[in-house]
């Protein structure tokens, strides 16, 4: 099939809450959603001339030959949603998020690809319930031809793509305050916001974003608190801060924000702690001290929420407390700029990662979290062409590099997942799952453990328990990473919960190899054999794209893998995906 490119205004809104909505009243949400499409949304995308080209659960994305048209639509479909909202109830509204984008779009049929496409969908995760998002690109062509206000976000680093993208509110359309969904635990939830680069220096954003990762590090460790996971929080970087919506947003009870100041051999660091429900300030503190003094100061900020937010600190903390993690400033600077390396999610950002912490292990050869750097991007590398180590020398280094990192300093738990990561792939399911409990027993509040236990929970044939696991960790980590829900479509598919497994994994992008196979299966489970086709020839046309130039790679060697390299326990799992996978009409 050919491939062609155009310049196309992409218009992306999903649904607020969808697995909240769906867990209430699966059928009635799919009725509900089904009605607004036709009474709503069609008419509005015909009359403004746009085209449907994928519908996924509770997501849409359009195509606009207009930017003008695509964000007059956008800014209509707000309005009738709200209308169509009336009097219901907070758990029964259906409420959008939408983000508007100009660029470039690859053409396959009538699909849509490319970043003018992911722009637009990463630009709605950033909107708030009932809000629009326009790229630059957008604005420069409406701002005077749509007769709506915008309010100017500065540039937003959007994850997967590659330059920073400005960022503009809609204003005047009819944002909706959402119910947050009801948490498992009433626990105080905390979200800190990434602290303030105050140095003067765009270089040094790495060192502000490194403390305020430590203190979500720090208060994740206490079983009193809930705490936001940091891919949520990190979302309204640059952003103007209505704390209260952004409580809101991701269910958070409080909000810490704050300020870093470097400058030579002194450091400034502000923090607050805010009551989303109020707005009123419930501690705030400046620290003037020497770098010297960064780990007190950070010791010092997590002291004083927790005990503002909880009344009580726990006596295994401030044990540990007494335990200073490195003597060498330069160290923990490399640690920073290692685990900043890492957020490139590419094969050359874990090359640079793995350098700044091997500089790390020189300069205090006994800083246990240089090592547990290490050990992760090692697991990582598995994940990267080009990255130069065979598959099963990374994972031995892997798991190295996690031991010593373990017999350093017992209370990162990071170092645990590796470890579990890496014994759940060589079949010792016990030892496995001792390290993720172990690594969820030192951070609750880890999101990505829980995925990560979830993985094993999937692997070793308790699906429903990992269905609750990945709901707990959306419950930390609101925004849904897509990784979130690939792992819950397979906790679904493996609990033969077909429908479920569709509804969840909608919106998941093809780019994902496992998106299209598993909704393959899910849709041949569920007798949509036409819909199952179309999941299996999405799935085949996307590994020839990333596999081109490989003649031994191929379709059947990804099924292969997937059905027989993974670390399923029991065969009858792997029985039950072979035969979704034939019966989808995919090579098995």
């Amino acid at each position: 099939m050919n491939t062609a490119c155009r310049l196309a205004a992409i218009l992306a809104a999903d649904v607020v809450g969808y697995s909240r909505l769906m867990e209430r009243d699966e059928a009635g949400t799919l009725a509900a959603l089904k009605e607004r499409r036709k009474a709503v949304l069609e008419p509005l995308v015909a009359r403004h001339q746009g085209r449907v080209f994928k519908v996924a659960g509770d997501g849409v994305l359009v195509e606009f030959a207009s930017a003008v048209n695509a964000v007059q639509c956008a800014v209509e479909l707000q309005q009738a949603m709200a209308a169509a909202n009336g009097e219901q109830p907070d758990d029964r509204r259906i409420v959008l998020r939408v983000g508007v984008n100009l660029g470039d779009v690859m053409v396959e049929g009538g699909d849509l690809y490319g970043d003018g496409v992911n722009i637009a969908a990463r630009l709605e995760s950033l909107a708030e319930p009932g809000g629009i998002l326009v790229s630059g690109t957008a604005h420069d062509y409406v701002r005077n031809k749509v007769k709506v206000g915008f309010d100017d976000l500065g540039t937003q680093a959007l994850k997967n793509i590659a330059e920073p993208v400005r960022a503009y509110r809609v204003t005047g359309t009819p944002v909706v305050t959402i119910t947050p969904h009801k948490a498992t635990t009433d626990k105080p939830s905390i979200a800190v916001l990434p602290f303030t680069n105050m140095s003067g220096d765009p270089e040094q954003e790495y060192f502000s974003d490194g403390i305020t990762e430590d203190i979500i590090t720090e208060l994740s460790r206490f079983r009193t608190l809930s705490v936001i996971a940091r891919k949520t929080s990190f979302q309204f970087r640059g952003s103007q801060r209505d704390i209260r919506r952004i409580g809101q947003a991701v269910a958070a009870r409080y909000v810490v924000e704050g300020s870093v100041r470097k400058a030579g051999e002194r450091i400034r660091v502000t923090a607050q702690l805010i009551d989303t429900s109020t707005g009123a300030h419930v501690w705030a503190q400046r620290y003037d001290r020497k770098l010297i003094d960064l780990f007190a100061v950070q010791d010092d900020v997590t002291r004083c929420i927790v005990g503002a937010a909880t009344t009580r600190l726990e006596e295994d903390y401030l044990r540990r407390l007494e335990r200073r993690p490195t003597e060498s400033l330069q160290a923990y600077d490399y640690c920073l700029r290692g685990r900043e390396c890492i957020k490139q999610a590419s094969a050359e950002g874990m090359a640079e990662a793995r350098r700044y912490f091997e500089l790390a292990i020189e300069a205090d050869p006994l800083y246990a979290r240089a090592y547990s750097g290490l050990a992760y991007v090692c697991n990582m590398s598995t994940s990267y062409s080009g990255w130069g180590i065979p598959f099963d020398d990374a994972y031995a280094q892997a798991f190295e590099f996690a031991k010593k990192a373990v017999v350093l300093d017992d209370t990162d738990n990071m170092p645990h997942i590796t470890l579990g990561w890496v014994l759940m792939w060589r079949g010792n399911y016990v030892e496995s799952r001792r390290e993720f409990d172990r690594a969820l027993e030192l951070n609750p509040s880890d999101a990505d453990a829980l995925v990560y236990r979830a993985h094993h929970l999937i692997y070793t044939g308790e699906a429903e328990q990992a269905i609750e696991t990945v709901q707990r960790a959306i419950h930390l980590n609101p925004l849904r990473p897509h990784s979130y829900m690939v792992v819950l479509r397979g906790a679904y598919l493996l609990a033969r919960r077909c429908k479920e497994a569709i509804a969840a994994g909608e919106g998941v992008p093809d780019s994902w190899p496992e998106a299209p196979i598993m909704m393959a299966v899910a849709y041949a489970y569920d007798g949509q054999l036409e819909k199952a086709k179309a999941a299996a020839d999405r799935f085949v046309s996307n590994i020839r794209a990333i596999w081109a130039g490989d003649p031994s790679a191929g379709p059947a060697e990804y099924v292969k893998w997937w059905l027989c390299d993974n670390p399923y326990q029991f065969q009858a799992d792997i029985d039950y995906l072979l035969a979704g996978v034939r019966k989808a009409g995919l090579p098995g």
